[in-house]
C-alpha cells in the first residue's frame, strides 16, 4: 500500500482534486489518502471540502492578514516540513498553480518523494500574468515525476521545456469530473439559496467574479467602472458577483457597486450555487481559471479579464474571450452578447477541456508508476 498525500489550500484545487481523491479511494487496499489543506483559502476551501463529503487529515492554517508572498511561502514551506517529517509518504499530488502548489512540490522534492501534477502544462509565458502563477507552475514542473496535462497544447509546452514524453499524460482536465459529480437535485437546490436573496435566476442573468493579485489597484477600477456601466444600460438584466474577502478587492466593490439595484454582491458562493449560475447566466466575466474550464460546459459566452491566459484552447475555440481590464473591450463586448437574447448568444462548440474521465485515468497511471 502506497500512502498519497494530497496538498491543496484553495477551493478550485479542491474541486478538481476531489474526483481523483474519490477515485482513488475506490482502491483502500492499493493507496492510503492524506488530505493536507495548508488553508490558503481557509473558509472556502474547507466549505467546499464538505460538498464533497471530504474532511482534511490536515489543517495547517498558514494564512495572516496582509502578509507578503514571502511570508506566506515560509510559513506554508515550514509547515509542510513538519507534515513529511512526521510521516511516510510514498507520492505527493498537487493541483494547478497556487503558492500551496510551489510549496507542496517544494518539500516533496527535499524528501526526495515523487511530485505527481495534475493540470500541467499550462502556460502564458509572462512571468507577470497570471501573477504569481505562471512562476509557481513553471517552477512545479522542474520537480515533478509525473505531468497530467489537460490538452495536447500543455503537452507540447511541456515537451518544447525538455520534459521527457513517457512522463507526460494528457488526461483532460479534472473540473469537468467535478460537475459531473454534482446530481441534478443539487443543482436545483440551488433555486432556493438564490430565492433567499431575492434573486430571480432568468435568462438575464450577468455573472461575474474578479480577484487575481494582478487585477488590484488601478485595474479593479477600470472593472468596477466597466461593470458600473453596463448594470446602468441593461437595467433589466441581474449582475451577481460573488466578492472575494480580499480587502483589496472586497471594499472597493461594495463601496462603488453595493448601492446599484441590479447589482447583487453576494459573499463567496459553494461550488453547487456557483455552478448553478453558470449553467444559467448569459454572460460571464470573470479573471478565474476554472470558470474559463466550466464555463463551455454549459455553453455560456465567458468574457476574460486578463490580458494572459494559460488556457488558450478556450480562447482558439472561441469559447472565451481575451479583455483584460479595458474599460472599452468589456464594455464592447459585453455588449454585444446583452443586446441579443440568451439563445441567440449561446455556444455551439464543444468544451475542449475534457469529457469527465480525468480522474480514472491519473489514478490507473499512478497506480502503474507505483507498480514499474
Amino acid at each position: 500500500m502506497k500512502n498519497i498525500i494530497f496538498i491543496f489550500g484553495t477551493r478550485p484545487e479542491i474541486i478538481k482534486l476531489a474526483p481523483v481523491i474519490l477515485e482513488m479511494k475506490k482502491q483502500p487496499d492499493k493507496f492510503n489518502i492524506i488530505l493536507c489543506n495548508t488553508e490558503q483559502q481557509k473558509e472556502l476551501s474547507n466549505q467546499t471540502l464538505k460538498y464533497f463529503g471530504l474532511k482534511a487529515d490536515i489543517n495547517l492554517d498558514c494564512m495572516r492578514e496582509n502578509q507578503s508572498l514571502s511570508e506566506v511561502q515560509s510559513r506554508i514551506l515550514t509547515s509542510l516540513d513538519e507534515v513529511y517529517k512526521e510521516r511516510d509518504i510514498d507520492g505527493t499530488i498537487v493541483q494547478g498553480d497556487t503558492m500551496t502548489v510551489l510549496c507542496g512540490a517544494l518539500t516533496s522534492f527535499y524528501h526526495k518523494i515523487p511530485v505527481f501534477h495534475v493540470e500541467a502544462g499550462l502556460r502564458s509565458y509572462d512571468i507577470y500574468e497570471p501573477f504569481p502563477e505562471e512562476i509557481f507552475r513553471q517552477m512545479t514542473t522542474r520537480v515533478a515525476a509525473l505531468h497530467f496535462a489537460p490538452t495536447n497544447v500543455n503537452k507540447d509546452a511541456l515537451i518544447k521545456e525538455g520534459i521527457k514524453e513517457e512522463k507526460i499524460h494528457v488526461v483532460g482536465n479534472t473540473v469537468i469530473d467535478a460537475l459531473f459529480c454534482l446530481s441534478k437535485e443539487v443543482i436545483e437546490s440551488s433555486i432556493d439559496f438564490y430565492k433567499g436573496h431575492g434573486i430571480e435566476v432568468n435568462d438575464k442573468i450577468v455573472l461575474i467574479t474578479a480577484h487575481r493579485r494582478e487585477n488590484h489597484g488601478e485595474r479593479i477600477d477600470k472593472i468596477i467602472n466597466a461593470i458600473a456601466y453596463l448594470a446602468k444600460k441593461y437595467e433589466n438584466h441581474t449582475f451577481i458577483i460573488p466578492v472575494h474577502p480580499n480587502p483589496n478587492v472586497h471594499d472597493k466593490i461594495y463601496s462603488r457597486l453595493g448601492n446599484t439595484s441590479n447589482i447583487k454582491l453576494l459573499p463567496p458562493l459553494d461550488y453547487p450555487n456557483l455552478v448553478y449560475l453558470m449553467e444559467n447566466a448569459k454572460l460571464i466575466l470573470t479573471d478565474s481559471g476554472g470558470i474559463q474550464e466550466e464555463a463551455p460546459s454549459f455553453a455560456c459566452p465567458t468574457l476574460v479579464m486578463r490580458y494572459e491566459t494559460e488556457r488558450k484552447e478556450g480562447i482558439d475555440a472561441g469559447v472565451s474571450k481575451l479583455v483584460g481590464a479595458d474599460y472599452e473591450k468589456i464594455t464592447a463586448e459585453s455588449e454585444r452578447i446583452l443586446s441579443g437574447t440568451k439563445a441567440e448568444t449561446r455556444l455551439s462548440v464543444k468544451n475542449p477541456y475534457g469529457d469527465g474521465m480525468a480522474s480514472v485515468r491519473i489514478v490507473d497511471i499512478i497506480e502503474d508508476y507505483f507498480s514499474e
